[in-house]
């Protein structure tokens, strides 16, 4: 899919634009999936065959400021709540499960937290926690040096982090131009991550999704970079509605003291700790798994 195709958007209340696209069953349950960060509304499983297979209709969206959305500056997490109920209602859902990797974790959580009549389950995939709850040497403690550039350049404020991921953007977009698989560039991923960005359909999602994330700017992911080290807007621990805890033991991106800080204040959480994985989950299987846990609550984790 190319940026120069045809779009579809909503006009939100604010009279800001908001991109979406759908994805798997058409007439399926739904699951609203917030993207990562950086990311976009192509940010999707490459097989949409066997997307269709598990029953699910998947909503993704350009996060404000992302892909063909407006920005909406000085956003906190939980203004993404609104956004998702406009995009819910245009399309004429009025329930539906929650879904977010990594940055869009919080924003799941978010989303249930705030709308416990229409949400009906959350998966938060390698999601962080609050940086303010944890402690800026806590939510930093075990990050790749890349990501504390990263964020410490949010700490410093909105100018320092658009110079550096304007920076970063034009680099990301150089590596998957001549390799999908280096996105992440110097991180030090683990194998199973590596594996995983190395497959010849992962690959293909990651080159429209990069080429579409910033096509209007950085601005998208210097919000979200600034909404993860302010407060969220909203306590983790009033989500009321079931939620999925997944992360991964080897995670350099969001390390998994993330996840067990978040369990810590989610007990009634059904989690899942894989402990060769990283911030990449095996898409095939996982897809099956998720997908049936957020339509059933059935919990068929695999022992890892």
């Amino acid at each position: 899919m190319s940026s120069e195709q045809s779009v579809s958007t909503i006009t939100l209340p604010d009279g800001r634009t908001l991109a979406y696209a759908e994805w798997g069953d058409p007439d399926g349950h739904p699951v609203v999936n917030h993207h990562g960060t950086p990311g976009c509304r192509l940010n999707r499983h490459p097989n949409q065959e066997l997307l269709r297979s598990t029953g699910a209709r998947v909503i993704t969206f350009d996060r404000a400021g992302y892909g063909a959305s407006s920005r909406n500056a000085g956003r906190s997490v939980v203004d993404i709540v609104p956004d998702v109920v406009a995009l819910a209602d245009a399309l004429g859902v009025e329930r539906f499960a929650v879904m977010g990797g990594s940055g869009g974790g919080p924003h799941a959580l978010a989303t249930a937290a705030l709308l416990p009549d229409r949400v009906t389950r959350v998966a938060c995939i390698v999601g962080a926690a609050p940086y303010d709850a944890m402690g800026h040497d806590a939510w930093f403690a075990g990050m790749d040096p890349e990501n504390v550039k990263e964020f410490g350049k949010a700490v410093e404020g909105e100018q320092a982090a658009y110079e550096h991921l304007v920076g970063e953007d034009a680099a990301m977009c150089k590596r998957v131009a001549e390799d999908p698989s280096h996105v992440l560039g110097d991180f030090e991923l683990p194998e199973a991550d590596r594996a995983v960005l190395g497959r010849p359909d992962v690959a293909s999602v990651i080159v429209e999704s990069v080429e579409e994330q910033t096509r209007n700017g950085v601005w998208g992911w210097v919000d979200d970079d600034l909404a993860f080290v302010k407060p969220w807007g909203f306590d983790p621990a009033t989500v009321s509605v079931p939620v999925a805890l997944w992360w991964g033991e080897a995670d350099v991106l969001v390390p998994p003291a993330h996840g067990e800080w978040l369990a810590s204040v989610l007990p009634q959480a059904v989690k899942r700790v894989s402990r060769d994985a990283g911030h990449q989950m095996d898409p095939d299987r996982d897809v099956l798994l998720l997908q049936r846990w957020l339509q059933t609550g059935e919990i068929t984790w695999p022992e890892e």
